[in-house]
């Protein structure tokens, strides 16, 4: 088990090295120049390039993709003379135009993504597969038939349209909930839930259909294996067959669709930040997108990337914890 540990861990620094690398050198390739974002419309190109090397935008790329990933794990000074700034770790850079570190600004987007996507990933998970799994119990009944069609309502409704009605429904016209809005949960938890259940709402609905006709499929597909019938006709009790050798052998790909939805979901909610109002890495990537921010911009991308890594890890660990022989791949 710890050589699986120690090979997966390993794939992950490969995987954030590659996408570190291959994001920083489309910050390079892209048309916006940082110096002259900075030094405004009006600058003469003597202004610019005095700013460029204020910035060390003028060293070799490689140097600076070195002191770049350096700054996150032990922070550096950026740029030089008037120019120059102390940025301590975890550093992605300094956002000029903000003047604040990005580090800064991205711990303040994060928590509100995390409870965002957390609290979405957990009612989606429970309510998709505990519907998918009782429907394929029931098959053909119409509790299997109301799940279905559930599901197809679900997986035709977009996110930009969800958000906007639950909105108009709850907050508007029957005013039983308030607007959305972010308070730590430690501070007021009754707040924080109310604040959030929307959004909740809004990315549980989008994700419920495929989720739960995968766990519906796999438990019906599981079902008409041949160890189920054997154990079935070794006299075993139908819940007995069902909720011990079924639904643990139907886990692994809804552990899949699990840990990745999860992942994804922490890379950052744009479309349900951005209905909602809410300040998280979403919005905050997308803000900077229109902005042209370039260090907030990479800053996201890469905090990104790690969710959804990490959250292939979770999976890998859940395949060896769930199937041994996973392990042993």
């Amino acid at each position: 088990m710890l050589r699986f540990v120690v090979r997966r861990l390993l794939l992950i620094v490969l995987t954030l090295t590659v996408v570190s690398f291959g994001t920083f050198m489309l910050f390079f390739a892209a048309p916006s120049d940082p110096a002259r974002i900075l030094c405004g419309t009006r600058c003469q190109p003597a202004q610019i390039e005095a700013v460029r090397d204020g910035l060390g935008l003028d060293r070799p790329i490689m140097t600076q993709y070195v002191e770049y990933m350096g700054g996150i794990f032990a922070g550096r000074t950026l740029g030089e003379g008037d120019w120059a700034k102390d940025c301590s770790a975890p550093c992605f850079g300094y956002s000029y135009t903000q003047n604040q570190e990005v580090s800064e600004i991205v711990a303040r987007a994060l928590p509100v993504s995390a409870s965002v996507a957390i609290g979405a990933w957990i009612i989606q998970t429970l309510i998709s597969v505990s519907s998918g799994v009782i429907a394929a119990r029931k098959r053909g009944t119409a509790v299997d038939r109301g799940t279905i069609a559930a599901t197809l309502i679900g997986g035709a409704l977009p996110i930009y349209f969800v958000g906007p009605m639950l909105l108009l429904i709850f907050r508007y016209q029957l005013e039983i909930l308030p607007q959305p809005s972010y308070t730590p949960l430690l501070d007021d938890p009754l707040a924080f839930a109310g604040g959030m259940i929307m959004p909740w709402a809004t990315l549980a609905i989008v994700g419920f259909a495929f989720d739960a006709r995968l766990s519906r499929s796999q438990m019906l597909e599981t079902l008409d294996e041949d160890f189920i019938r054997t154990s079935r006709a070794k006299g075993l009790k139908d819940r007995v067959v069902f909720w011990r050798h079924a639904l643990r052998a139907s886990a692994t790909p809804l552990a899949t669709s699990a840990g990745l939805g999860l992942g994804g979901l922490l890379g950052g909610a744009v479309v349900t930040e951005s209905i909602f109002g809410l300040n998280g890495l979403g919005k905050l990537s997308l803000d900077a997108i229109t902005a042209r921010n370039l260090p907030i911009v990479m800053a996201t991308v890469l905090i990104a990337a790690t969710f959804v890594v990490f959250g292939t890890f979770i999976v890998d660990m859940l395949y060896a914890a769930i199937d041994p022989r996973v392990r042993l791949s």
